[in-house]
């Protein structure tokens, strides 16, 4: 199945929410994630420009869209991006296709 990282901030509504009642929301991230026919593979919550990391494996392309729709809208997130991921070994088959692809592609010239 394919991986996938999401990456996404709370609102301060949703922040507030854990602070005033400490709450493990890994729960609720393999919940969705589970409906959808995936598996989350870790869930991290961390410092910076965003509040929280989750990789996942799912299905397919859909599946995993659905489920960042249906976090999208509840309400919770300020703001959320997905990123499809590639193990080595496949992004190794596309080094390999891109070489025989290679003359097929001329770059803008002035």
């Amino acid at each position: 199945m394919p991986h996938y990282m999401f990456q996404g901030r709370y609102t301060a509504a949703s922040l507030k929410a854990m602070v005033d009642t400490p709450q493990d929301r890994e729960v609720q991230a393999r919940k969705i994630v589970e409906a959808a026919g995936g598996k989350l593979l870790q869930f991290f919550f961390c410092f910076g420009e965003d509040d929280f990391v989750a990789l996942i494996e799912g299905p397919d392309d859909a599946s995993i869209a659905a489920v960042t729709f249906t976090i999208g809208a509840s309400g919770g997130f300020s703001a959320g991006r997905t990123t499809k991921l590639m193990t080595a070994q496949e992004a190794m088959k596309s080094m390999a296709k891109a070489k025989a692809m290679s003359s097929s592609y001329a770059p803008p010239k002035a």
